[in-house]
């Protein structure tokens, strides 16, 4: 009914000198930061065993995405002119992160999820923070050093990630039998139960896991990179003014050097709640994007 009486309104307020709003205003879909400021707070979602990117220490949440995610809520500060907008942290999986995005519970979401062109159909991603490859943590005596070693062999991995597809190609191919786990400290306890032969994950994810393991000397990350990966924080789709806040909040941190000294504390140093350290040093792939960061998927 409105639209066919608009015309006509239009004519009407042009005769009176009143300015009408357009047809769409009223059924636009607000944007994400207009959806915050009316809100009058920001949703960030929080992955609570994805150390050392998210996760959950000593009742507060941590970690290197956390960090990074927390540049971005002062740039929408800055850009809203809200200084004192306040964080709501939301804790997300695997599974449910890119739904809840979509269903606007959370406005942004910064953990180890992967950037790929597949989920880009529903989501839009900032410049990515991550570069990770997949591979292997097995016993060094399982006789396991490469994919190819997995054929008749019980292998878990993280429900609803990068891995499972992986591995779901292998199954069929290889004879591996797959378990899932819900998240990654789940995926290491089916692993280091004995459930499984193998965890398949990111190697950084890996080696934090291996970082906590009890008897650390009798595992071994190992196997040829598979399916390089890139990491991003993922953000409602087509919603390039909340994008653009985003990706020049998280470029001016890397290209300024403080990404450098966020990476180090969380990869390089004891971390909380236990002081372990990943030991996994700034590689030449990181140091490359912190020059000239970029939001393009690698697979």
């Amino acid at each position: 009914m409105f639209s066919r009486l608009f015309p006509f309104l239009v004519v009407v307020g042009t005769l009176l000198g009143v300015s009408l709003p357009s047809a769409r205003a009223d059924t636009a879909e607000a944007g994400t930061l207009d959806r915050i400021r009316a809100a009058g707070a920001i949703h960030l979602g929080y992955r609570t065993s994805s150390a050392p990117f998210s996760y959950v220490a000593d009742g507060r949440v941590v970690g290197y995405s956390h960090e990074l995610a927390l540049r971005v809520v002062d740039a929408v500060r800055r850009h809203l002119n809200m200084p004192d907008l306040p964080v709501r942290l939301v804790p997300i999986t695997s599974k449910n992160r890119a739904l809840l995005i979509e269903n606007g519970r959370i406005d942004l979401e910064c953990g180890s999820t992967t950037h790929s062109r597949a989920r880009e159909e529903g989501a839009d991603f900032s410049v990515t923070i991550f570069v990770a490859g997949i591979r292997l943590l097995t016993r060094k005596d399982s006789g396991i050093r490469d994919f190819d070693d997995l054929a008749g062999r019980r292998v878990v991995t993280t429900a609803g990630t990068t891995s499972e597809r992986l591995l779901r190609r292998r199954v069929r191919t290889d004879d591996v039998m797959l378990v899932t786990a819900g998240d990654h400290a789940d995926s290491f306890a089916v692993f280091q139960s004995g459930r499984a032969d193998a965890f398949a994950m990111d190697d950084v994810l890996l080696f934090s896991e291996l970082a906590k393991a009890e008897t650390p000397k009798d595992w071994i990350v190992t196997g040829t990179p598979q399916a390089f990966q890139a990491y991003a924080c993922m953000m409602k789709n087509d919603d390039q003014a909340f994008k653009r806040v985003v990706d020049a909040a998280l470029a001016e941190t890397m290209t300024s050097g403080e990404a450098e000294r966020i990476y180090a504390r969380w990869f390089t140093q004891p971390i909380p709640p236990h002081g372990l350290n990943v030991g996994l040093p700034l590689s030449d792939a990181m140091r490359a994007l912190y020059a000239a960061p970029n939001d393009e998927p690698l697979q």
